[in-house]
């Protein structure tokens, strides 16, 4: 399991696998200037609701990964998630689709135009 953390206040626990798709989306999103709604649904040990933050280029939030193995990126996915963070609601979290179109695990380079 991964952490994101936001604005040092807020941190919540994601697969890594999970996590690196969310931090590519959002790198993506963020290289372009783009500012957008973050949620996701919260554990129920935090009551089991949802929760939100506003991502801006300003924003500060880091991405720390429990595993030693960059997991491989699912194009898919990555063109789901990023559906997703362009639509009023902005990004939440999808289910991972079959991967059809494989990439490397460099998310910074072969997804720049996603989105």
């Amino acid at each position: 399991m991964g952490k994101f953390t936001y604005e040092n206040s807020i941190r919540i626990d994601f697969d890594d696998r999970l996590l690196l798709h969310l931090q590519t989306v959002i790198g993506n999103k963020l290289r372009r200037s783009e500012s957008f709604f973050f949620s996701w649904r919260d554990d129920p040990s935090v009551g089991d609701g949802r929760s939100a933050v506003w991502l801006h280029a300003g924003s500060a939030m880091s991405f720390k990964y429990y595993g030693s193995r960059t997991p491989r990126l699912n194009r898919m996915w990555l063109e789901a998630l990023a559906f997703t963070a362009n639509s009023p609601s902005g990004l939440y979290v999808v289910p991972e689709p079959e991967d059809l179109a494989p990439t490397s695990t460099n998310g910074d380079r072969q997804l720049h135009d996603l989105g």
